[in-house]
């Protein structure tokens, strides 16, 4: 039986992608082991479908001063040589890296060890922990041909991120049944990540008869930001955050509003949703939402809404062109190469595999 180590933790966006490819490897004959930080969020979401979980120290490695800088060097030395453990025990043919700090233990332990690595780098520039495990990598998979050019020759393999296979399952009837919606006006869909955001809120709110006159709207607004005087709006159906019923929802939206995180842009991409990216600006972010966007809307497959520029005014004005241009986006998602991301991973784990 082939062995693998998946890796990635500290954010959804470090782990969903791991779980995409599972049902994948197992297809292919996979024993698949997961190694994580101790009580990371991913912990719960890993062992939720049934992989073995493995806790080690972790540490962040921070580009500012704070006190934390000093002790968190000796919890990354400690996870190192509890990767290192882990992996002897393992025995895998290839790990595969997600990113976040985590990782970076486990990929030095595994290049120590001579066993194949691939990471998967999802924003246009490669974050801090992904720089330090690069070196150390068999192969980097990333999303953006951009990206490429950053990384060591021969390295790099343009693949795109590995999408949940259940938001292809959605269905329209159902997304609009569970709304209250007709098939008599397209359905704008608005996700602002699982802690929302004030501006787009504002401006949807803002603008909401407007927007109503031609358009259902689903608001994912983010956890605690419900408006009660809205609850009973015809057409406009509210959640602070939705699981299950996300792939209906996105099987019943005609336009996608979405913040450009590498993840959500993918699934967008795979899914072919016309869509608004408003990237989080460099005062929340190092910028990596900005350049995904750019890249997105070079590409034709977005329009893109800077924050500093969200109104009520400009929000509109851009559903209205995004949904009377939506074929054109819709024709130019479907001229890209990022077509089939987890069959090109497993792919490339099984070369390195066999090698090993």
């Amino acid at each position: 039986m082939k062995r693998i180590v998946l890796t990635g933790g500290g954010t959804a966006g470090h782990v969903t992608p791991n779980m995409a490819l599972v049902p994948k490897l197992i297809d292919e004959g996979y024993h698949i082991s997961y190694i994580g930080s101790y009580n990371g969020m991913e912990k719960k979401l890993i062992e939720d479908i049934g992989i073995p979980y493995y806790g080690i120290s972790s540490g962040k490695l921070r580009r500012y001063f704070d006190i934390k800088n000093f002790s968190d060097p000796f919890r990354v030395i400690k996870g190192y040589f509890e990767a290192a453990k882990l992996l002897s025990k393992l025995k895998p043919d290839v790990v595969f890296s997600k990113g976040g700090f985590v990782t970076v233990p486990v990929v030095f332990a595994a290049k120590r060890k001579k066993i194949p690595v691939i990471i998967h780098e999802s924003d246009m520039t490669p974050g801090l922990a992904n720089k330090l495990s690069i070196p150390s990598a068999s192969k980097v998979c990333c999303n953006f041909p951009e990206t490429v050019k950053l990384l060591p020759e021969g390295k790099a393999v343009l693949t795109g991120s590995p999408i949940r296979e259940e938001l292809f399952q959605g269905k329209k009837d159902e997304g609009l049944r569970l709304c209250g919606f007709t098939n008599t006006k397209p359905v704008l869909l608005i996700i602002g990540g699982s802690l929302g955001s004030v501006a787009i809120n504002r401006a949807v709110r803002d603008n909401l008869d407007t927007l109503l006159r031609d358009y259902q709207i689903i608001h994912l607004c983010g956890r605690g930001n419900l408006d009660p005087n809205l609850t009973k709006t015809t057409g406009y159906q509210q959640f602070e955050y939705v699981k299950k019923e996300l792939k209906h929802y996105f099987a019943c939206a005609d336009i996608v509003i979405s913040r450009a995180g590498a993840n959500a842009i993918c699934e967008l991409l795979s899914l072919r949703k016309p869509n608004i990216l408003i990237p989080l600006g460099l005062e929340a972010s190092r910028g990596d939402q900005i350049l995904n966007a750019e890249s997105f809307e070079k590409q034709g497959y977005s329009y893109v809404l800077q924050e500093k520029d969200v109104t009520s005014q400009t929000l509109s004005q851009a559903v209205n062109t995004v949904y009377n241009n939506r074929q054109t986006y819709i024709d130019a998602m479907n001229q890209s190469e990022l077509a089939n991301p987890i069959e090109t991973i497993v792919n490339l784990a099984n070369k390195l595999a066999s090698k090993r």
